[in-house]
């Protein structure tokens, strides 16, 4: 039963933000597959390259859909992304050390390390994205 006046929240338009983000999130975690599958050797990085400018530019397209995103809970975001992202931060800072002590160097370790901050920052977002918008932007929390 709705109150009146209020408008139906899970019809309300917004932005692919969600879309792009999960995306950017497989070609990630798809340049990280074709990464591993050569290891202990050198991977080549060519593929996961492309898969990591990719995901960058989808992160990147996101992130401009999310600022064309009309009425919001604003409040909910920033405190679901900011857990989120403090979280994934923590993950993120623990991986990167295992690469590092795995002896990961050079392009490999700038590449894997790029990847996982596009996965730290990529999950945050639709976390934060989901559970906001089916929230009314003008509840108090």
């Amino acid at each position: 039963m709705s109150v009146p006046g209020e408008e139906q929240i899970s019809s309300r338009p917004v932005p692919p933000v969600h879309v792009l983000t999960v995306a950017s999130m497989a070609l990630v975690v798809a340049g990280g597959i074709v990464m591993a599958s050569h290891l202990p050797g050198r991977p080549p990085l060519g593929l996961p390259l492309v898969f990591l400018g990719a995901a960058g530019a989808m992160l990147v397209a996101s992130v401009l859909a999310l600022t064309r995103v009309g009425r919001f809970d604003w409040r909910t975001f920033r405190v679901v992304g900011g857990w989120a992202i403090l979280a994934y931060a923590v993950i993120a800072g623990m991986l990167e050390y295992v690469f590092v002590l795995d002896g990961t160097r050079g392009a490999v370790l700038i590449v894997l390390s790029l990847m996982l901050l596009v996965f730290a920052v990529d999950i945050p977002i639709v976390l934060a994205f989901s559970v906001a918008r089916f929230q009314q932007p003008e509840r108090l929390l």
